[in-house]
């Protein structure tokens, strides 16, 4: 693999069993490059540390006094000189490529993970841990992949020159191939400290990177309310309890490093000083006494690699665990149940040979019935969407509304808070065909879920709106739909005085469109799904950052363009509902009423008291009437006041709160 080759048609499966065995999954899926880089390592190490026989074969040539030796080292010096240089260079190559290959083998399984889940991503995972694992993360696992291959070099250069040793001079290469060893696992009993100190700063920094994307997400709001100094306050000491956890685990470190400095030195000591009583017998050659003296010098770097690989792993292993938990969701329970691993070794031939004709006859199915179509079903809840209508749907509870969005675009919901005995129901089915069971590109086709918070991307207005798309609604059409004749407006200002060109499709909007409202952002999200033309769009909320007189003209706008089409919206807004040709009212996880607006209004004091904001007492005095009390007044006026007060009460105590 070559990093021109890049990005990889196909990544594989990986073994998301544990972060070593991602990790070993990674390695096993590099290892051309892995032999590779530890080839060259070997030639880079092998070359470094033979100097020393060459130092010690032109020493003992000056005792002896003989030139033709002399020279004959210094030729071998020259020549050990390019072989280390060239072995370096080419271990370099071999090992960043190793490096890059990995990482972007990582990032293409976190990429195609997002896409498979979509909006559910950040419900089943923090955002925060999605962007650690997709930056930090992955560069300490391709560290660990790339230090694999200097390790394993250094590794067999050790071993071999410590045989090497013990052949050429006994007396001293026991000594050294005693003491070699001893400091290679000297420092194993700090690694698990170490370790430990360095996941408190990696989860430290990953609170502080998710409050900071929080702090920024809202921070409109939080000037509007005067809270930044409240969240910026509580990031500051985030980030300086990461500052703190990052001392500790450096302190650690440096130790680790000591230890790997200071004993090879009095491995050193050591060896010169029994090489000198052995000289001073008589018993070894000083040339012999230089050959072993240098080598151990030169066996500290390699040594190195022994410390790098210790650290590598321990910073690699928490990312590795990160990535794999990330990478081991599933669009739907049934996937949650199978372990997603390249490893079959725990699964029976019977069970693997069954899953393969199971999707064997899910393809098979997919082509038989062509695209998809119909009804829009949700088994769970009993929703019903019909083919080519639009249907709005009322939910008391937002999260549950989101999980039920999430149903009906094929991404069912691991259980939760709100959702009843529904946790790991199957997803919906549209036209009788699940759709979890078909293939995701067949389901992103046929369904499109619009989340409540929609992201727009860096770029132009023109780029936003290129998406894949049937063709048959033009831009200017779905942006006349949703409204955007004052967004294309201040766009064209905008560009105009940036570029002199006013031209609203070419102005360029910022990072998740932070320079526009949020009901401008609402409105160009909107236009992006309504272009794209699916066969069914789920619209969660689409209309809650605007005001009322522009939510009516959109929900017209979206009722025209989508005539024919399947449409569901999210919505207790009157207005929508209204215009909508058939409502379910979804209550405690179940669809509890059905008809038009009008009708459940009339039929429905639950759904009344969603969709008008109606309290107990309000419904009260409207039940019984406007009777009168002693003093006069109408019953309906005084709930109101008393209602009123207790607003007033509550308002002036968090007045008081806040001072």
């Amino acid at each position: 693999m070559h990093i021109r080759d890049l990005p990889y048609p196909d990544p594989g499966r990986p073994d998301v069993r544990s972060g070593p065995r991602f990790l070993f999954w990674l390695g096993r899926n590099q290892l051309g490059g892995q032999v590779k880089a530890a080839l060259w390592g070997l030639v880079h190490m092998a070359a470094l540390v033979s100097f020393p026989l060459a130092i010690g074969f032109g020493v003992q040539a000056v005792v002896d006094r003989s030139g033709s030796r002399l020279a004959l080292a210094g030729a071998l010096m020259v020549g050990l000189t390019a072989l280390t240089a060239l072995g370096d260079a080419m271990l370099h190559r071999a090992a960043v490529t190793n490096w890059i290959t990995a990482a972007a083998r990582v990032q293409q399984l976190l990429s195609r993970k997002a896409v498979e889940l979509g909006s559910a991503l950040t419900r089943k995972v923090a955002a925060g841990e999605v962007i650690a694992v997709s930056t930090g993360d992955v560069e300490k696992i391709g560290w660990f992949v790339e230090a694999l291959s200097r390790f394993t070099a250094a590794a067999i250069t050790t071993v071999a020159l410590c045989v090497a040793l013990v052949l050429y001079q006994p007396a001293l290469g026991a000594v050294v191939a005693v003491g070699v060893p001893a400091l290679a696992l000297a420092v194993l009993p700090l690694l698990p400290r170490a370790a430990r100190r360095a996941d408190d700063q990696r989860e430290k920094a990953g609170r502080a990177t998710e409050l900071a994307s929080d702090t920024v997400a809202g921070l409109r709001v939080l000037r509007g309310i005067g809270g930044e100094e409240l969240f910026l306050g509580r990031y500051r000491n985030a980030s300086q309890e990461v500052r703190v956890a990052a001392v500790r685990s450096a302190r650690m470190w440096a130790l680790i490093a000591a230890v790997q400095v200071a004993l090879p030195g009095l491995l050193l000591i050591g060896v010169v000083w029994y090489g000198a009583s052995l000289a001073r017998e008589g018993r070894i050659e000083v040339g012999e006494l230089v050959t072993v003296y240098s080598a151990v010098t030169f066996l500290l770097f390699p040594l190195r690699h022994f410390e790098e690989i210790a650290m590598a792993y321990s910073f690699s292993r928490p990312s590795a665990r990160r990535a794999a938990r990330v990478l081991a969701l599933r669009r739907s329970s049934a996937e949650d149940e199978t372990p997603a691993t390249a490893d079959t070794s725990d699964i029976s031939d019977t069970a693997a040979t069954t899953a393969s004709v199971d999707g064997g006859e899910r393809a098979e199915a997919q082509e038989a019935t062509g695209p998809l179509g119909g009804d829009l079903y949700d088994p769970a809840s009993g929703t019903l969407a019909p083919s080519g209508v639009l249907t709005a749907v009322v939910c008391g509870d937002p999260d549950a509304a989101g999980r039920l969005a999430d149903r009906l675009g094929g991404h069912p919901a691991l259980g939760g808070p709100g959702d009843g005995d529904h946790g790991g129901a199957p997803s919906a089915l549209l036209g009788g065909v699940a759709l979890d069971e078909v293939a995701l590109d067949s389901a992103r086709t046929a369904v499109l879920v619009q989340d409540k918070d929609p992201v727009l991307l860096s770029g132009t207005l023109a780029e936003l709106l290129d998406v894949p798309r049937s063709g048959e609604v033009s831009a200017e059409t779905a942006l006349e739909a949703a409204q955007c004749g004052d967004v294309l407006e201040a766009l064209a200002q905008a560009s105009a005085a940036d570029e002199g060109d006013a031209d609203p499709m070419r102005t360029r909007i910022t990072e998740r469109g932070r320079s526009l409202s949020g009901g401008q952002r609402q409105r160009l999200a909107l236009a992006r799904s309504l272009v794209t033309d699916p066969e069914v769009l789920v619209l969660d909320e689409p209309t809650s950052a605007v005001d009322s007189h522009t939510e009516a003209r959109i929900a017209d706008g979206v009722r025209r363009l989508r005539t024919g089409r399947t449409t569901i919206v999210f919505t207790s807004s009157p207005l929508v509902l209204d215009r909508a040709d058939r409502v379910v009212f979804v209550a405690d996880g179940e669809a509890a009423g059905v008809g038009t607006h009008r009708e459940l209004l009339g039929t429905d004091s639950a759904y009344r008291a969603v969709v008008t904001r109606e309290t107990d007492g309000e419904a009260a005095v409207r039940r019984t009437g406007r009777s009168t009390g002693p003093t006069g007044h109408g019953l309906e006026d005084i709930a109101r006041k008393d209602i009123a007060r207790e607003d007033i009460g509550r308002i002036e105590e968090q007045i008081e709160e806040s001072a």
